[in-house]
């Protein structure tokens, strides 16, 4: 396995890779891996003969006020699990090489990103949306590989993907849970152990949401009401969104249209999110 920081170091790589005839496969991430990573890499090797990850904690999709500083870094923990994946070359470029010191073009998708996440995090999807189209230009993947955690940014990056022409199939792969059923996600570190304690109880209130909405038709609001009160008490959190939301991630009105529910929830210095499809 090979790791690389330049982007025509990459480039001549990946075109050796398919005169060879090999289908090239990415898995982008911002590193510090679990689960959910591996599990990733694992579908991309499946599916791919060269299995390519990029990490690259991106500045562009984090707000003033966030975490970009502490965000979990560690490359050799990183490499060491993604080379026992199989994984065959880390794409692992500094800002410097991802961005131009007058970068000035942006992908700015304006449907899928308004609510949820793109309300709290103003900016955040542009972001995104930004630096995924620009790998899709370095490593021009035939697959790419998304997992479902992060709905909304799915959704995003399909629509960027039907929207501008990519020749790129998406992949998403299922939520990866601890067993007490908690996200998995490179900030869950940051949780106190009593917060860590409480966590799982987003998943099962959104779990229990689910089966409310599952056949309910009418207004989703006292069924949103009673999730809400459920997951505040469990978890000692404070929501900043739970929605009921169709495949778009548009909110719907009407119970028996809800296709997921959706939360992020502030849990001591972590912004917790999941999500629960409605069957």
């Amino acid at each position: 396995m090979r790791v690389l920081e330049k982007k025509d170091e990459v480039r001549n790589l990946v075109a050796r890779a398919r005169v060879g005839g090999r289908k090239i496969g990415l898995v982008p991430t911002m590193g510090f891996f679990h689960e959910g990573h591996l599990e990733l890499m694992r579908l991309c090797r499946s599916r791919c003969g060269l299995c390519l990850v990029s990490i690259f904690v991106n500045p562009t999709q984090f707000g003033p006020a966030e975490d970009f500083d502490r965000y979990p870094r560690d490359l050799e923990r990183d490499r060491a699990l993604a080379e026992a994946e199989s994984v065959d070359l880390i794409f692992a470029p500094a800002v410097e090489e991802m961005y131009a010191p007058d970068s000035s073009t942006v992908v700015l998708e304006n449907l899928v990103s308004r609510g949820l996440c793109g309300l709290g995090r103003p900016g955040h999807f542009q972001g995104v949306a930004t630096v995924v189209a620009k790998l899709f230009n370095i490593v021009q993947p035939d697959m790419a590989f998304f997992g479902r955690k992060d709905l909304q940014q799915l959704a995003v990056i399909r629509r960027m993907v039907r929207d501008l022409d990519f020749p790129v199939r998406v992949e998403a792969a299922p939520i990866v849970r601890e067993p007490d059923g908690l996200a998995l996600s490179s900030r869950n570190v940051y949780l106190e152990p009593e917060q860590r304690a409480r966590a799982p109880g987003l998943y099962r209130a959104l779990y229990r949401g689910a089966g409310m909405f599952s056949g309910a038709k009418g207004d989703t609001s006292p069924l949103l009401n009673e999730i809400h009160r459920e997951i505040e008490s469990a978890t000692g959190g404070r929501l900043e969104y739970l929605s009921a939301v169709d495949e778009e991630m548009e909110e719907v009105d009407d119970a028996s249209d809800c296709r997921y529910l959706a939360a992020a929830l502030h849990l001591g210095p972590v912004r917790l999110i999941d999500n629960v499809e409605v069957a």
